[in-house]
């Protein structure tokens, strides 16, 4: 085994494989709970879509969504149907969904923001707190503007924004890069 060390970050299940644990180990570890204790830093977010209090699309094909809503793939421009279930907690202020990398918002005053979803300083997935009136993150409570500004740290840097443009019938939010 020809094992390479780096300051590149992996997840759990990429160290696994590359560690030559076969699947049928890897889900017997899993169904032991044995890897609880790993961080889950970089593991998907569970698909919970809808609702004021967030959820996510999870890279999952959803419906209620046209266009490119990953940064990897090239440029953001994809439309979100707020008439949706994946996508109506945007109907409410301060309700907040995750698009792949992105977290979208209604913001107070009923505007929108979007941004990337994970904190500048170590990579949690941010929130949006309407009491706060900015994106939050839990770990170490860096918090950020509508505009991904950062209002306090630790955080430095601040999140790419995107621009958000909601349809004249308040149906359609449409969000670009």
């Amino acid at each position: 085994m020809n094992i390479q060390t780096t300051d590149a970050a992996v997840n759990r299940g990429q160290f696994l494989r590359e560690l030559g644990m076969g699947s049928a180990a890897l889900m017997a570890f899993y169904c032991m709970g044995t890897l609880t204790a790993c961080s889950s830093k970089n593991d998907p977010a569970p698909v919970t879509p809808g609702g004021t209090t967030g959820g996510t699309t999870g890279g999952t094909t959803a419906t209620g969504i046209t266009g490119n809503a990953d940064p990897a793939k090239g440029a953001v421009d994809f439309t979100l149907d707020l008439t949706d279930t994946n996508y109506k907690g945007l109907k409410t202020e301060g309700g907040f969904v995750y698009v792949n990398d992105i977290i979208v918002a209604q913001i107070k005053g009923g505007s929108f923001a979007a941004v990337a979803k994970v904190c500048t300083h170590e990579g949690t997935t941010i929130e949006y707190k309407l009491t706060d009136t900015a994106f939050f993150c839990s770990n170490h409570f860096s918090r950020f503007n509508a505009d991904g500004t950062v209002k306090n740290g630790p955080a430095a840097k601040s999140l790419k924004a995107f621009k958000t443009t909601l349809s004249t019938d308040g149906n359609k939010l449409q969000v670009t890069a």
